[in-house]
């Protein structure tokens, strides 16, 4: 399911318009990019749970030459979903 095929789906579900539940959704995305650029997170009931963790510095290897190189530390969004959700 794609963006458009969501805002659809929502729209007919809570009986609103595909431009409302569009609005909807476009600020729930932008509450959530900026909740988790603070290192935040945001846990919705039901559903899961989504974070920041911090990945570590690592040896890695170029697929093509073989050559060892080195990957740099950075921030990644994870996301654990909630024990029943495909239940």
């Amino acid at each position: 399911m794609n963006k458009v095929e969501l805002i659809a789906a929502a729209a007919e579900k809570a009986g609103m318009t595909k431009v409302d539940a569009r609005k909807a959704l476009d600020a729930f995305l932008d509450v959530a990019k900026v909740e988790l650029k603070k290192d935040g997170k945001i846990a919705l009931v039901g559903f899961g749970t989504m974070g920041v963790t911090k990945r570590p510095a690592r040896q890695g290897r170029n697929p093509r030459t073989g050559k060892t190189i080195k990957i740099a530390a950075k921030k990644v969004v994870k996301f654990k979903p909630a024990a029943n959700i495909l239940k």
